[in-house]
């Protein structure tokens, strides 16, 4: 059988039926999502763009790209099956065995062309549309028997709160008889507003290049208390943007609107005015200005002038329009993407501009702020959106009825978020099985947790949480995982660099999760605290009795109780130094005070000091651990002043250091005191090793063991802490615990 013979039987079994293939509902939305991104205007790829029929036929560098009535001799086909390589589309998945029998019956057809239709011209309606059917199971008619309670569980959990489901939870509702039980958890979930936030605000820092612990080139300012309180608050969507958009003074989160200021010059397409039209088109509205910041776009309709005209609403002075960074002497003025919905005085302030701007962007005639929202949720609670690349919302739906009914929806309720949640999530549409299919809606995609669900499950199996640090000498304090500063592990399983909005991780497998999984210290270190933790054996952690906390160029006096104490570490650490070889400090003015007066004692220890000064300075590089044997001389005070040595203070070493005081040796994972409550209570001291492996299965994976996988963990706890290690570490590695199925 020859190539354009199957094709066409993929194409009448894809199909159904043997009717011919129409362009416009079936072959244009295949080139503009998979085609035109590289292939479009001027400057496609190759000299190629696939923008009208008559560039097709004229084709790029290596020729005609069709070849009307003849598909096997087309290099469109050639390329998209992979008989000439390299296979098209180069990134992404290749286009499925439908999608390929489509192009082909329409060669094959004579490439018949809608005059009026080029790639370029699609856009998605602003107005929003109520279809007829009035629920997502209605629209998408799916008769798939859902997925079991244990795995809707351990879902919904994670969707929700980001953490598992404990087993004590998980036998609550597998008891529970009730028949609305599953619309009671999502509620009970969704009313739990401070382990939502805890975990949706992940989701949302990396939207608006938010972090915590970050340092960046340049200037940053946090919105994070700003944030936690709007997700707890379950505050309307629309207002949500609008904070962000034209952020109230002094308490609003102006950060978002500032972003990175890089130290130095910058190309023209990063300046915080244009970050700020950049990421607001982004986030909010699915448009990607970013080639258009620079030059027109060749993968879209959007031109330079466009990203100028946004900008404009977010700066205070006119912007004069760079080509690839040369000034071309045009001004330009505030002009909104979508003119048609308003605009805003010539001769209007700042703050008038911005307001205009969050007017424009959340107003209900803009039907495209509720549909990028509504398909950015979608995305992120079943794997992929209604609307694929979720950047460019003028891409074609996989149905057209459920997002503009799911956005009509969400508007007509006030765009509350939680509403919104609890629709998708009631749905059968979510509570199918997880599938991997791709080419069409079956239920949700097989997902991977994200780095910090990860980190999260496996402290809360343990016990063994990690801890957050204020920069001033205040206690530390248990933490969930976005919190913290991102570590190697997080890293290779997709936490991004939030130095600009972050609307799609990379988390496919890669060599460097694997390295990290195997031979990684963070995990290894994890896992070795939980396993003691779980043995009722955990670390010891004595408590410093002095702090410094950060150190930079000020002094800080240290005047503390030494009474009854036997000897004394005085510990210098570094925090975050540029050039740490280069960093000294001292403690000046060391002294004791004793029934004899005030005597200073030489210490002894790891690091002798390098110098002393006739004031007693002992100064030392960084990290440094003096000791000091006090046993049995009376001493009642130790009083010194420890800073940075002037010579570390300049901006090429740019010093950042801890001092502590510890009265014994101490625990150097963890100097600084810890206060308060764990995010989750720690899991309960349990009898027996079989009682200790059936709660690590429930807890990590919502199920029993087997027996065969219950006599290998036996086996395995025969080696005592090394051996849990190994069970913790192969059940955190398998694919059954990373993904939500």
């Amino acid at each position: 059988m020859n190539l354009k013979s199957l094709l066409l039987i993929l194409i009448s079994a894809g199909t159904g039926t043997g009717a011919p293939v129409d362009f416009a509902r079936d072959v244009h939305p295949i080139l503009v999502a998979r085609c035109s991104g590289c292939h479009n205007g001027d400057r496609g790829q190759g000299g190629l763009s696939v923008n009208t029929r008559a560039e097709l036929l004229k084709g790029g560098a290596n020729g005609p790209s069709i070849a009307a009535g003849d598909s096997a001799g087309s290099l469109l086909i050639q390329r998209v099956t992979g008989k000439l390589l390299p296979r098209m589309p180069m990134s992404g998945e290749p286009l499925s065995s439908a999608e390929i029998a489509t192009l082909s019956a329409w060669v094959d057809a004579g490439a018949v062309w809608n005059p009026s239709t080029t790639l370029a011209s699609r856009k998605a309606p602003l107005a929003l549309r109520k279809p007829a059917l009035s629920s997502i199971d209605e629209i998408l008619n799916l008769k798939q028997p859902p997925v079991s309670d244990a795995v809707f569980l351990r879902r919904a959990y994670l969707d929700v709160w980001g953490l598992l489901p404990t087993p004590e939870e998980r036998d609550q509702f597998l008891k529970d008889g009730a028949a609305d039980k599953r619309a009671i958890l999502i509620d009970y979930l969704l009313a739990n507003r401070d382990h939502f936030a805890q975990h949706w605000i992940s989701f949302w820092n990396d939207l608006l290049h938010n972090d915590e612990g970050v340092t960046y080139i340049g200037d940053r300012r946090s919105i994070t208390p700003w944030l936690l309180t709007a997700l707890k608050d379950n505050l309307p969507y629309d207002q949500f943007a609008a904070s962000l958009l034209n952020p109230e003074p002094k308490n609003g989160p102006e950060g978002f609107l500032i972003g990175v200021n890089w130290r130095g010059d910058v190309n023209a397409s990063q300046l915080p005015v244009m970050q700020a039209a950049q990421n607001s088109a982004q986030v909010f509205l699915g448009v990607n200005l970013k080639c258009n910041s620079c030059h027109d776009s060749f993968i879209s309709s959007w031109k330079l002038k466009d990203a100028y005209g946004l900008a404009s609403f977010f700066s205070k002075d006119k912007l004069e329009l760079a080509r690839c960074d040369i000034a071309t002497g045009q001004m330009s003025s505030a002009k909104f993407l979508y003119p048609e919905l308003g605009s805003v005085a010539e001769d209007a302030t700042l703050e008038e501009r911005k307001a205009a701007a969050a007017r424009l962007f959340t107003m209900r005639e803009n039907g495209r702020f509720a549909r990028t929202f509504v398909n950015r949720i979608w995305r992120k609670l079943m794997g992929r959106g209604i609307v694929e690349p979720a950047d460019d919302m003028d891409a074609k739906p996989f149905n057209e009825d459920l997002i503009d009914w799911l956005s009509w929806d969400f508007a007509a309720h006030g765009y509350n978020v939680n509403y919104l949640l609890r629709q998708i999530m009631s749905s059968r549409a979510y509570q199918l099985p997880a599938t991997d299919n791709k080419q069409e809606f079956s239920g949700p995609q097989f997902r991977r947790m994200q780095a910090e669900q990860i980190a999260d499950a496996i402290s809360s199996i343990t016990g063994e949480w990690r801890v957050k640090v204020a920069n001033g000498p205040l206690p530390g304090a248990y933490s969930r995982d976005w919190k913290l500063k991102t570590d190697p592990l997080a890293r290779a399983l997709g936490r991004p660099m939030r130095d600009l909005a972050i609307t799609e991780r990379l988390n496919d497998p890669t060599t460097l999760q694997t390295l990290e999984f195997v031979n990684g210290q963070a995990l290894a270190t994890l896992l070795h605290l939980g396993a003691l933790r779980l043995t009722g054996q955990p670390e010891r952690v004595p408590s410093n009795i002095f702090d410094s906390g950060l150190v930079r160029t000020n002094a800080v006096p240290v005047d503390i109780d030494i009474t009854g104490l036997n000897e004394l570490h005085l510990l210098a650490v570094d925090q975050d130094s540029y050039d740490l070889e280069k960093v000294k400090a001292g403690w000046a003015s060391a002294e004791f005070e004793g029934p004899n007066g005030v005597v200073v004692v030489p210490p002894t220890g790891k690091l002798k000091p390098k110098a002393a000064d006739a004031k007693n300075a002992l100064l030392c590089n960084v990290p440094s651990d003096l000791i000091y044997d006090i046993k049995g001389k009376g001493y009642t005070r130790f009083r010194a002043t420890f800073a940075v040595d002037e010579s570390s203070t300049t901006s090429d070493i740019s010093p950042a250091i801890r001092a502590f005081v510890f009265s014994e040796t101490p625990n150097r994972r963890q100097l600084v005191r810890v206060e308060g409550a764990k995010p989750v209570p720690e899991p309960p001291k349990l009898a027996s090793p079989d009682h200790l492996i059936s709660r690590i299965y429930q807890h990590a994976l919502g199920r029993d063991p087997n027996a065969e996988e219950s006599q290998i963990a036996r086996d395995l706890l025969q080696s005592g802490t090394a051996g849990l290690e190994d069970l913790l570490w192969a059940i955190f590695l398998s694919p059954e615990f990373q993904y939500i199925s």
